[in-house]
């Protein structure tokens, strides 16, 4: 007998089921919504409209037809500007990381004493990041001979503590804490603790992260300028108070500044590669150019022809002497000597102090004022830099969405078009926005708008780089999912490159927003509006510094207020 097997039939197709709904996301959503609202609002209410403009395009074509040709100092004096202008930048820089080492000390949840150490570790963080360094260098200024590059050099070191030490905490925060539990069971003390099982792990990233601070204080040179002390920014300054003649001249002091930050990126690259054995990854110039003259050498200083070395305790005990160890020794000598030489090229001289003003300046700042001012005008100075700060930021973000996602790789696979559009973000990033603020503001008049175009510009570079680094950083498994099933490109970045990315794009987003808060209270030295127009009044005379604490104590409010909603979007989103 043949049995006849029925083929059961399907089961009704099925709508696959949907993810549950989490209030967080929700509310996220909504926050973020809002967020974009306000910044909508406030590019509509400044004065940055098109018809504006528009009608500086003919006032643009006078200024330039004014203008004399781009030009340079004589050589020697451009030597010397050069000169002063590391020595004080790479003095603020190191002082800043040498106070670093105690801050991040106590600010690490792993390594603090204490609670309330972690918390002052952690406000010093806050505090002086958001302490601008022009307004500090003006502060300082009051108490040193004029011309000294100590103001400079203070103003550096205090503002970079607070960068530097955050990230240092947060790599101490996340490193194997296997070695440093071990000294501690063996008996080793909390300096043996750090110094032994700690440091040698975070060295690469604190070192990373302190090249990355002298960079962003070498562009950022220009402001001190402004605040009177000495180098390439002094003379760009002075350059532009020359209109129309100088402005030529100053463009040209402005383009040094762009080339020693290029060059300051391959050194930096170079010293990740040969002191730490890091292979530069980024794909900045810097980055690259020490691949192309790197490529083909061994990693690790050694020949292919070299016998393995035998493992023995005298081996272990003494080091040999490699390439790669003689290499490492020489850019710590070098290292040291840059440092040393810096101090001469500053030009440091501690008699320029006014000891006797010291004490006083340091009183004038306590307690709190308002002066002739109220608390609303405060508050409403405070609310238009934080629209420009949006503004700018959401006219970045347009642009940036475009620009990075063509210079992503898992995006735009060819490398001439991916290359073409990492460059356009090179060019971005290195206008100073200082001197875009200047040149804008000559041509159209004081006002928002000229603070809201130039911070805009800047933030295309740092943040195009970051949406192309985060879109490349995304895990490849949904990317190749979709390619499998004949998905095209548009659709694979649409609905797996855009999702995965959409935290990193708005923590970056918020840190863009953050970092603009700050630069917009810079413009006031140039003729911009906002907290920064009372913050640098304030600073110039010692019977008004009561004001300065009064709007960098709202400053800091502000800050926090924009971390902590960007820590919470990152962790909803995520």
């Amino acid at each position: 007998m043949v049995t006849t097997l029925e083929a059961a039939p399907f089961p009704p197709e099925q709508a696959a089921p949907k993810p549950p709904r989490r209030p967080g996301r929700t509310a996220g959503t909504v926050v973020v919504l809002g967020l974009l609202a306000f910044g909508v609002y406030s590019l509509t209410t400044l004065d940055s409209s098109w018809a504006n403009i528009v009608s500086s395009l003919d006032n643009a074509q006078k200024v330039f037809s004014n203008m004399d040709p781009i030009s340079l100092p004589p050589f020697g004096e451009l030597m010397y500007l050069i000169g002063l202008t590391l020595g004080i930048v790479i003095l603020g820089t190191v002082v800043a990381a040498a106070i670093s080492v105690p801050v991040a000390w106590v600010s690490a949840s792993n390594t603090t004493p204490s609670a309330t150490l972690r918390w002052v570790g952690r406000a010093i963080g806050v505090i002086t990041r958001s302490l601008p360094d022009v307004v500090l260098a003006l502060a300082f200024s009051l108490a040193f001979v004029l011309g000294s590059p100590l103001p400079g050099i203070i103003a550096i070191g205090i503002h970079s503590i607070g960068m530097i030490s955050k990230l240092f905490a947060d790599a101490i925060e996340q490193i194997d804490d296997g070695p440093r539990l071990a000294i501690r069971a063996a008996g080793g003390s909390r300096a043996q603790e750090f110094w032994s099982g700690v440091v040698p792990q975070v060295l690469p990233s604190w070192i990373a992260t302190v090249l990355h601070r002298f960079d962003i204080n070498l562009r950022g040179s220009a402001i001190l300028g402004y605040a009177g002390v000495g180098g390439l920014g002094y003379a760009m300054k002075v350059a532009f108070e020359q209109f129309p003649q100088g402005y030529g001249r100053g463009i040209g002091i402005a383009g040094v500044i762009f080339v020693l930050c290029v060059v300051v990126e391959i050194i930096s690259s170079t010293i990740r590669r040969n002191l730490l054995g890091v292979e530069p990854r980024g794909r900045w110039f810097g980055d690259r150019a020490v691949r192309f003259v790197t490529r083909g050498r061994p990693r690790d200083g050694r020949t292919g022809n070299q016998q393995p070395i035998a493992v023995t305790v005298d081996s272990m005990t003494r080091q040999p002497w490699t390439a790669r160890r003689i290499r490492n020794t020489a850019w710590a000598v070098g290292s040291v000597a840059l440092v040393i030489s810096s101090y001469w090229l500053a030009d440091v001289d501690f008699a320029d102090v006014n000891w006797s003003y010291m004490w006083p300046s340091i009183q004038s700042f306590w307690p709190p004022s308002t002066g002739p001012y109220t608390m609303g005008d405060f508050f409403e100075a405070l609310l238009v830099t934080v629209q420009v700060a949006f503004a700018a930021a959401l006219l970045s973000l347009a642009v940036s969405l475009v620009i990075g996602s063509l210079a992503a790789r898992n995006v735009v696979p060819n490398p001439p078009v991916r290359n073409s559009f990492r460059v356009l973000l090179v060019v971005f990033r290195g206008i100073p926005e200082l001197v875009l603020a200047i040149l804008l503001i000559m041509i159209t008049g004081l006002g928002n708008q000229a603070g809201v175009i130039a911070l805009a510009v800047g933030g295309i570079g740092l943040l195009g780089k970051l949406i192309a680094d985060s879109f490349e950083e995304v895990p490849p498994g949904p990317e190749r999912a979709l390619t499998a099933t004949g998905a095209a490109r548009g659709q694979r970045y649409l609905a797996a490159t855009w999702p995965q990315a959409l935290p990193s794009l708005i923590g970056n987003t918020m840190y863009l927003v953050d970092s603009n808060i700050r630069a917009a209270t810079i413009l006031g030295i140039v003729g911009g509006s906002g907290i920064g127009f009372y913050l640098m009044n304030a600073s110039t005379l010692s019977t008004m510094h009561g004001q300065v604490t009064t709007l960098v104590v709202m400053m800091v409010v502000t800050v926090l207020t924009v971390e902590g909603v960007a820590a919470w979007l990152r962790r909803v989103f995520r």
